[in-house]
């Protein structure tokens, strides 16, 4: 499912004040190889968080010769004529209140929710746009060698809705190329979701986890009992 790009309008909301509410935790949900429903095709049907764990591959991590320019970003996005590139069609799909957008795709205005940390931000600036499983762990995680068009696929998906997310540029630089048996986010609240996306994205590009990896997330699974993952297969 594509993203689609929001109204514009204007913010008046404060810089990063803490969210209004506190937000629940939504089903995120992987399924048998066989089992598809009746949208896209190929998007597969939900499945246990758990489940959906075990189908995760399990090899050892391999760093060595990664440069994080191995993944062409951003591109000029999904509308190569309007001016913006991935990143920021991304902060413009995801934001809560719709900033005005300039020439050049300058943004002023807007506001978005960051979930890693649950604060709101009210200046794009101050936003990243994290690749949810992080290029480095992507490049650990690779059964055989992406060819170049692959890791630009990856690096600039927004054909899936989970491979990218606009968070606070505090919450994303804590993070960095940390995997779940290294870092969660500050806000417990997500935990389950953070969990299923991850696993949610390395099903999509067939990426592995390591031990410790895969441990943390069974970890998770057990205090997400209703959480599961849905995912589309990468081309």
């Amino acid at each position: 499912m594509l993203r689609g790009l929001p109204a514009l309008a204007l913010c008046t909301l404060p810089l990063f004040t803490a969210a209004p509410a506190a937000h629940s935790a939504p089903t995120v949900t992987a399924a048998p190889a066989a089992a598809l429903t009746g949208g896209p095709a190929g998007l597969r049907a939900p499945m246990p968080l758990f489940e959906a764990i075990d189908r995760l591959p399990v090899g050892v991590e391999h760093r060595e010769g990664y440069k994080r320019d191995l993944y062409k970003h951003w591109n000029k996005g999904l509308n190569a004529g309007d001016g913006c590139d991935t990143r920021k069609e991304v902060i413009l799909a995801e934001a809560v209140v719709a900033p005005q957008v300039a020439a050049g795709c300058k943004l002023t205005g807007g506001s978005w929710r960051s979930a890693y940390d649950d604060v709101v931000v009210t200046d794009a600036a101050r936003l990243d746009v994290d690749h949810f499983v992080p290029l480095a762990e992507v490049y650990d995680s690779e059964q055989v060698p992406w060819s170049a068009a692959r890791r630009e696929a990856y690096a600039n998906d927004q054909a899936s809705p989970d491979t990218l997310i606009a968070v606070s540029a505090a919450s994303n630089r804590s993070k960095a190329d940390k995997d779940p048996a290294e870092w969660l986010p500050s806000d417990g609240s997500y935990h389950c979701t953070y969990a299923a996306t991850w696993v949610g994205t390395k099903l999509r590009w067939d990426l592995a986890v390591d031990e410790n990896e895969r441990q943390a997330l069974l970890g998770l699974a057990e205090d997400c009992p209703t959480t599961s993952v849905v995912y589309e297969p990468a081309p």
